[in-house]
């Protein structure tokens, strides 16, 4: 087992009138995020001749507005879809808990579908194709995902089920530790790693990769990707993630949010089929268009 390494989730924090103002590593994942989103998105805007007719979806200069549409749909949709996925009962009965994203609780698929509204939006507004759009988002997407799980990891939060592997890490704190069965230090799979590998850096490569490759020429093909290795990754990675708090119960000791018997499925699993499913279906839909690469 791996002994969790001591990194504060705060890089640094100033006093200021007697309120402390943190910058956690949290908080940077997200802005390094977004920077490296539009590096990305301008690279390929700049490439025509991996488009379809040889013309990127918008202007370099365009990202920049893009990408405000985006922050405002990932913040907003990502608590909104923690709100209604993961913990409703609560935020009805305490609706003003609501807008206390400091105290954490965000989604991402409450957050994808943030993004698909905001850029639906701005697309619309601007005259813009939409599947080649949504091409250019999906390819600048896993950077930031990576970072935000490597933050989770730094935070000691969202961790995996006990394990015996000997990647195993011991994280901190009481409710980390209450391992039933297990005597002395409880290890648990990195189960964010997992996701920063899978859904961030995996993803990335091969969407790059396929996009090199003439993807982009059949706009739709990469945001099906997208949706398929996402979906795949997080559906798999939840047999070894621990899902909140909330989903457990003695009849349900393994968080399961709909059970079957001794089976069932968690609810990130649960938001991960259609996923799968409606990426499938583009990119066979895409394929079977006949358009050329």
């Amino acid at each position: 087992m791996i002994v969790f390494p001591e990194i504060s989730p705060e890089i640094f924090s100033v006093n200021i009138g007697g309120l402390e103002f943190a910058l956690r590593w949290y908080a940077l994942s997200y802005i390094a995020g977004f920077f490296i989103a539009i590096w990305i998105m301008k690279f390929f805007t700049s490439r025509d001749r991996l488009w379809r007719y040889n013309t990127g979806p918008i202007e370099r200069d365009e990202v920049d507005n893009l990408i405000t549409y985006l922050i405002l749909g990932v913040i907003i949709g990502g608590r909104l879809g923690y709100v209604a996925f993961y913990n409703l009962n609560y935020y009805v009965a305490h609706p003003v808990d609501i807008i206390r994203v400091w105290d954490g609780g965000m989604s991402f698929h409450g957050g994808f579908l943030g993004v698909v509204f905001a850029a639906a939006l701005y697309f619309y507004r601007h005259g813009i194709i939409l599947w080649s759009g949504a091409d250019l988002i999906a390819l600048a997407t896993g950077p930031g995902l990576m970072l935000g799980r490597i933050a989770n990891f730094i935070n000691a939060e969202l961790w995996g089920r006990p394990t015996d592997v000997a990647w195993g890490v011991v994280f901190p704190g009481e409710r980390a530790q209450d391992c039933v069965g297990v005597i002395g230090d409880c290890a648990r799979h990195p189960s964010q790693l997992y996701e920063a590998g899978l859904e961030g850096l995996l993803l990335f490569v091969v969407l790059v990769t396929i996009a090199f490759l003439g993807a982009l020429r059949r706009p739709g093909v990469v945001t099906g990707a997208f949706l398929v290795i996402y979906g795949s990754s997080r559906y798999f990675v939840e047999f070894y993630r621990v899902p909140d708090a909330q989903f457990f119960s003695e009849t349900n000791p393994y968080g399961f949010a709909y059970q079957f018997g001794d089976l069932g499925v968690t609810m990130g699993q649960t938001l991960s089929i259609p996923m799968i499913v409606v990426g499938l279906l583009i990119v066979i839909a895409k394929f079977f268009r006949g358009a050329k690469i």
